[in-house]
């Protein structure tokens, strides 16, 4: 008995109650009986079960009654004539054509009518397609909290059954990488590991995702400095990017294993990853991406002794990302390169450099720690010019972008640099205490 009512339950969905009032609206419109639509090929019982939305008539069913009815099939089945539906389907393509082209505001611009067409037509599948399509190409731009609003949204569409769980953890998985940009870390978490889950659960081949979600949780991880977590899943990232032989999911994966590497010191390793990910988005002629990894390889060289080499890198990366008119991917160059010159010495290009980075990432939520290291090198800048107030202006803004990142590493390097303003200022027992401050942030603690 619990099998036939699930099954019975399964075939009442809210899409087929809808479609059983049109079918009924236009049989009463048409002046025709359940008995004269059913004809000799179904049963009056059949089609007054449709009509009552207990069960779900196939596409050629919907086919047949159209006919019968003298109506466009794909009107009686979603509400929406065919041709208005593949207009809808042509607009979204395009629009995802941009965004895949990464001309963003553009994309943005397409996508933006689109959510709103796709409700119109009551589909559910062209509603989250439209929705997380316009999410994706919001958190493009740096609207994250519009992005978040319409993601919200298809994830509420998705839990109707018409969804399978692949379906479902890919929402999950882009709400995720939404919550990460804005500095949401456990919200992120939750969403991701529930994706996870899902994709797990559904017997389904979607290796390609497990990857993603195992890359973006991973991000995750390193924020929180769990090091030893971020390493278990990039690990399993690559090894399921590599058996579905996918570029884009190999390059997030070895973008984030290259991360996890420079967290732990090991640089070499962790350049060569940078490497192998930026040659695989430079395959998909990914320019962002590549210039990100620039970016990215320019301070590993840094690190690693070559400063030449590092220069160079980060003026091609910023080169790049200004080809590609991502101001913020610029403004994180242009930080690194500020960084270089403080460590080299060379205070006042530092200082010039760190003012251009805060002015080109401004407004951006989702680069708040590269605002904050900008703040940072601005401050030490000025601190070795002896312009002790505007370095604490600048210390004072670092910390507050670090409390948005939620970051405890973050904050203690700024009050390891506060620490030192209080030194030169000969106030030994404030820097003496904000130096305890900043050591115990970096403590891991268990209980």
């Amino acid at each position: 008995m619990r099998d036939t009512a699930s099954r019975t339950a399964r075939r009442t969905t809210p899409e087929g109650v809808r479609l059983g009032e049109r079918l009924r609206q236009l049989r009463v419109a048409a002046g025709l009986t359940q008995s004269e639509v059913a004809g000799d090929r179904f049963s009056k019982e059949y089609v007054s079960q449709i009509e009552r939305g207990k069960t779900r008539p196939t596409a050629g069913t919907i086919e047949w009654l159209a006919d019968r009815l003298g109506v466009d099939a794909g009107f009686l089945a979603s509400g929406v004539a065919t041709d208005e539906r593949t207009r809808i389907e042509g607009a979204l393509t395009r629009a995802e054509a941009l965004y895949e082209a990464q001309e963003d505001e553009e994309a943005a611009e397409a996508f933006e009518a689109l959510p709103g067409a796709a409700r119109s037509t009551g589909v559910p599948e062209l509603q989250v397609r439209a929705l997380v399509g316009s999410g994706l190409a919001k958190m493009r731009i740096g609207d994250h909290r519009g992005a978040l609003v319409l993601l919200n949204e298809a994830r509420a569409i998705s839990e109707a059954e018409a969804f399978s769980d692949v379906e479902r953890a890919d929402v999950l998985l882009r709400l995720g990488g939404c919550r990460v940009q804005l500095n949401s870390i456990q919200t992120a978490l939750g969403l991701l590991n529930e994706a996870m889950g899902l994709a797990e659960r559904s017997g389904l081949p979607c290796d390609a995702l497990k990857a993603n979600i195992l890359s973006w949780r991973a991000r995750c991880w390193l924020i929180q400095r769990d090091y030893q977590a971020a390493k278990e899943d990039v690990e399993r990232a690559l090894e399921l990017a590599h058996a579905v032989d996918d570029l884009r999911t190999v390059g997030a994966a070895y973008f984030q294993a290259s991360l996890v590497a420079d967290r732990e010191g090991r640089w070499v390793l962790a350049r060569n990853y940078a490497e192998r990910a930026r040659e695989a988005y430079a395959q998909l002629a990914d320019r962002v991406h590549v210039g990100q990894l620039t970016n990215n390889l320019g301070g590993l060289n840094f690190l690693l002794g070559n400063t030449d080499d590092a220069i160079e890198l980060l003026k091609e990366a910023f080169a790049i990302a200004l080809e590609a008119g991502q101001e913020a991917d610029a403004g994180r160059a242009v930080s690194s390169l500020a960084q270089v010159h403080l460590r080299t010495g060379d205070v006042e290009q530092a200082e010039q450099q760190a003012r251009h980075a805060i002015e080109l990432l401004d407004g951006r939520v989702d680069y708040v720690d590269e605002t904050g290291n900008a703040h940072l090198v601005l401050g030490r800048a000025l601190l070795e010019q002896g312009r002790l107030d505007d370095a604490e202006a600048a210390f004072a803004a670092a910390e507050n972008s670090f409390g948005e990142l939620g970051s405890a590493s973050h904050r203690a390097a700024s009050w390891m640099a506060r620490g030192d303003l209080a030194a030169r200022r000969g106030d030994h027992e404030r820097a003496a205490e904000l130096y305890r401050t900043a050591a115990e942030a970096l403590q891991d603690v268990r209980f």
